[in-house]
């Protein structure tokens, strides 16, 4: 039998939905690509809960000012309070989904009493956080700890491919747009393209069902039974 190593490299994202999760549980190393430009109004510093009046952004507020070509993992929090502010609001809209109650806490800690500075940081602790509760133990890195041995986006990532020994590379469907595939190709790396179709829907506060939001959404709502909403498990 022959050990496929498979792969994950992304950017962090702010407590990301289901999708991405699935994604991590696939890989045997989910690599942080946090060493690129850091985006505006994308999905690295904000996600969307449910609430009655229907899906609402949380964001995370950043200094962006004047710095145009900063790194996501260079990117710093604006406001001491934000944390309390996302915390009322998830409390506000969550309360009374079946098992909040029971996960909450985890949470609560996290939101109210962090000090991290950098919004990298509080992606990967968020990200952990909801690993545990899924039972996912897939290994998780940052990409600047691996050497950069040539330039080039494509290059990048089959470098780092190559340093982990991969030999299936994950990525979202969009990457078909700028990937360069013959690079994986010559080092033997299988490029799979996440499908992320025909999610089944779950038991969902207010209204019309969503699949566009924040896996707290699924977490808080499904609990311990969250996973068999999800492809992967």
């Amino acid at each position: 039998m022959i050990f496929m190593t498979k792969v994950l490299i992304t950017q962090s994202n702010y407590i990301p939905w289901k999708g991405y999760f699935d994604a991590i549980n696939m890989a045997d190393e989910f690599v942080i690509y946090d060493e690129v430009q850091y985006t505006k109004r994308d999905w690295r510093n904000r996600n969307m809960i449910k609430t009655p009046q229907g899906s609402q952004w949380l964001s995370v507020p950043v200094q962006v000012k004047g710095n145009f070509f900063q790194k996501i993992k260079d990117t710093k929090i604006s406001e001491a309070d934000w944390g309390k502010k996302h915390w009322n609001s998830i409390k506000q809209n969550y309360s009374k989904a079946l098992h909040f109650k029971e996960i909450a806490p985890v949470f609560e800690e996290f939101y109210l009493n962090n000090e991290l500075e950098y919004l990298s940081e509080i992606n990967l602790k968020l990200i952990e956080i909801v690993c545990k509760i899924l039972q996912i133990s897939t290994k998780i890195t940052y990409s600047d700890s691996y050497p950069i041995l040539r330039e080039g986006q494509t290059e990048r990532l089959v470098d780092i491919c190559k340093q982990l020994k991969a030999s299936v590379y994950y990525t979202g469907p969009a990457a078909k747009n700028y990937m360069d595939e013959q690079l994986f190709e010559k080092e033997n790396i299988q490029i799979s393209y996440l499908d992320y179709s025909g999610y089944p829907e779950y038991q969902q506060l207010y209204g019309d069902f969503t699949h566009q939001v924040s896996i707290l959404d699924l977490i808080f709502n499904e609990g311990s039974n969250a996973t068999k909403f999800m492809k992967s498990f």
